[in-house]
């Protein structure tokens, strides 16, 4: 049974919840992660995830992103999750934090986090988990900002929000 850590609204943690459960009859807040990793040419490495995931299957986003078991650091869930999904690992850093909840129709699964954004950088090759991630590709936010204008379902919501705010705030740097 995969636990996550449930939490109130300004992040404090609550106690915890089995994974899958946590996101059924509209969700349970819990924490959360986004990790956001650039190359020496300024690109974002993407991934598509995986067609088996248990919800928003077959959709573009950011790097990797997972949940701290309970008990478990932020940094340390990222970087094991960083390992498990692209196969390295890098120093990460805290941007900020945001809540929010997403609905998935084809799972009828709801995504309610208070949602930590890591920013790293790699030039690392990727050594990606085919469970986990379907396909890869590095872009420039210019690139990702025009196709989120013209497809933006191509993608998460999640990363949608955040790279909004990342956009708008230069939080980048």
């Amino acid at each position: 049974m995969d636990l996550i850590t449930l939490t109130d609204q300004h992040g404090n943690k609550i106690g915890s919840a089995e994974k899958i459960a946590a996101h059924h009859n509209g969700g349970q807040l819990h924490l959360a992660f986004s990790i956001f990793i650039f190359n020496k040419k300024n690109e974002l490495l993407l991934q598509k995830r995986a067609a088996c995931k248990y919800h928003f299957a077959n959709l573009w986003s950011n790097t990797c992103c997972g949940h701290p078991i309970p008990g478990e650091e932020i940094i340390a869930a990222a970087q094991r999750r960083l390992v498990e999904e692209f196969g390295f690992s890098t120093k990460l850093q805290q941007r900020f934090t945001l809540m929010y909840e997403a609905y998935d129709e084809k799972t009828e699964l709801t995504e309610k986090e208070f949602l930590h954004i890591l920013i790293g950088n790699s030039n690392k090759q990727p050594s990606p988990d085919p469970t986990e991630i379907g396909d890869w590709r590095l872009a420039t936010l210019n690139n990702i900002k025009a196709e989120l204008d013209t497809t933006p379902e191509n993608y998460t919501p999640w990363f949608r929000l955040i790279i909004k705010r990342l956009l708008t705030s230069e939080q980048m740097a």
